[in-house]
């Protein structure tokens, strides 16, 4: 039976998010192939195997969506496409999500080059908050990025987001262990929307808003 919180579909204008499916392959491939350079540097990888782990192998698509799916099933997990004036343009997920005392999850995204600047990502998470604060229950959310990610940066920056702090080789990104520096959010400093505190900073006027606001990072931030 469905719920209030998935699946869902989250619009603002026009920015889409909604649930990833497996006839989203191709366009989804198109969308990687040609921002290949522009991903890399931020990709989630595979760590080499060690002698008592077992060997790990990057998944198709199909395995990605099957087991992103699986996880939106049993609450762990929000997997979102974003679409822009109609053509994907990237990929969003909550991931990570705890109750019980915590009550909690982290934002990790992607986006094509071909729309920075455009306030594609801003929105996305913005939309994806405010439905994780109102309709899924959480009470905090995350979003961890590396320090050289500066367009990344400047989205949770814009969204004010609250850095907490760097987390040493936390993940493992373009084939190394990364540093990540970690932005949160909590229910009460948003009574407003965070969606609506981005529409009224971005009315505001440049002074406010920071050159080139979407994120190359992939779904983990990977964000």
């Amino acid at each position: 039976m469905n719920s209030p919180s998935w699946p869902v579909e989250l619009v603002e204008g026009d920015v889409v998010l909604r649930p990833i499916k497996a006839r989203d392959q191709r366009a989804w491939r198109e969308v990687n192939r040609r921002n290949r350079d522009w991903l890399r540097p931020w990709e989630a990888t595979i760590p080499p195997p060690t002698p008592a782990g077992p060997i790990a192998h990057r998944p198709t698509y199909r395995q990605m969506v099957r087991h992103l799916r699986a996880e939106a099933n049993a609450g762990r997990m929000l997997p979102f496409v974003i679409e822009y004036q109609g053509r994907l343009v990237g990929q969003l997920t909550v991931a990570g999500i705890t109750w019980g005392s915590m009550c909690s999850g982290h934002v990790g995204y992607w986006v094509d080059e071909s729309v920075a600047g455009r306030g594609v990502m801003p929105t996305s998470v913005a939309l994806v908050v405010d439905h994780c604060f109102r309709t899924v229950g959480l009470h905090r959310i995350e979003v961890c990025i590396r320090p050289e990610n500066g367009p990344s940066r400047r989205v949770v920056e814009k969204l004010g987001f609250r850095e907490e702090g760097l987390r040493p080789r936390y993940l493992h990104i373009d084939g190394a262990w990364r540093d990540h520096l970690v932005f949160a959010l909590t229910a009460e400093e948003v009574p407003e929307g965070l969606l609506a505190r981005w529409q009224r900073r971005r009315s505001q006027g440049p002074r406010q808003n920071t050159p080139g606001d979407s994120s190359p990072n992939a779904p983990r931030n990977s964000a």
